[in-house]
């Protein structure tokens, strides 16, 4: 029983954690939706050239909530792909405390926390190149806007309390996925998350990205804890990290009604961060 209430209350405060974010997202976007015309599309085109560059480096702050608003705000139009993408690879939670903590860990911190803006900076630049060459373009803002008010019936509510009925919905959505990862991690045991990272073999970096997407704040700290223990490589840190965007892949599923789009996305940031791992392993 005490195991249990104890898996309840982690991942009550793994999801309250980002409550201030989801509210301000919504916030933003229920603004927007009501405030939504033509100066607006064209501010947020010209803000869009940099939005990786902001992505990544907001990302990297000690914490997973940006990631939380990031895929909101894409699900809304408002961000694009590559600043989602470059947001995603940098963010940065549990693994900075813990690096901090740990003698030999500032050494790491820094050149981590430099390659995971680098990498959001370079791929989301790229998928953001990619989407203007295929000219796949989404639908206008206030259209995406309008979509995500119908799904819930709020179109006609004020601005607070449609975004209090997003917010509170989406929190029941991540609390509820917090606790069944929660308990999956607990049955599997660190011992059997740490052998699926294929110790001492040459493909590691790519298990550890796959292990990475699982959107759990433990993963980032049982993949520290075995970077500390000597059990895994800086390269198959970093592949780990790199997509270990926390609750902002939840959001991402729950809120963006695309599955192949999403599929996309999850395989490109898996991909960013075996392709990173792999290639600082064969430099080291």
């Amino acid at each position: 029983m005490e195991a249990l209430s104890d898996l309840f209350l982690d991942a009550l405060l793994d999801s309250l954690r980002m409550l201030p974010f989801l509210f301000g997202a919504y916030l933003l976007m229920e603004w927007m939706e009501h405030r939504s015309g033509q100066g607006m599309e064209a501010a947020l085109a010209g803000a869009r050239r940099l939005g990786p560059v902001t992505g990544a480096l907001l990302g990297c702050v000690p914490q997973c909530g940006f990631s939380v608003v990031a895929a909101n705000l894409y699900a809304g139009g408002i961000i694009s792909a590559g600043t989602l993408v470059a947001v995603f690879l940098s963010t940065s939670d549990e693994a900075v405390p813990l690096l901090l903590g740990a003698p030999e860990g500032l050494a790491t911190l820094l050149p981590l926390l430099g390659l995971k803006v680098a990498a959001g900076i370079l791929v989301g630049t790229a998928v953001d190149w990619t989407a203007a060459l295929l000219a796949r373009r989404r639908p206008p803002v206030e259209e995406e806007l309008h979509r995500i008010c119908r799904r819930c019936g709020c179109e006609e509510e004020g601005i607070l309390s449609a975004a209090l009925r997003h917010t509170g919905s989406v929190f029941l959505f991540i609390l509820l996925v917090n606790l069944a990862l929660g308990w999956g991690v607990a049955m599997l045991g660190e011992d059997r998350l740490a052998a699926l990272l294929l110790a001492d073999h040459p493909l590691q970096p790519f298990a550890a990205a796959l292990v990475g997407l699982i959107p759990n704040c433990a993963v980032s700290v049982l993949l520290t804890r075995l970077y500390l223990g000597g059990a895994v490589s800086f390269a198959s840190l970093a592949a780990g990290l790199l997509p270990a965007s926390g609750a902002g892949l939840l959001v991402l599923l729950r809120m963006n009604p695309r599955p192949r789009e999403n599929l996309a996305l999850l395989a490109g940031i898996w991909a960013a961060g075996a392709g990173v791992g792999m290639a600082l392993q064969a430099l080291g």
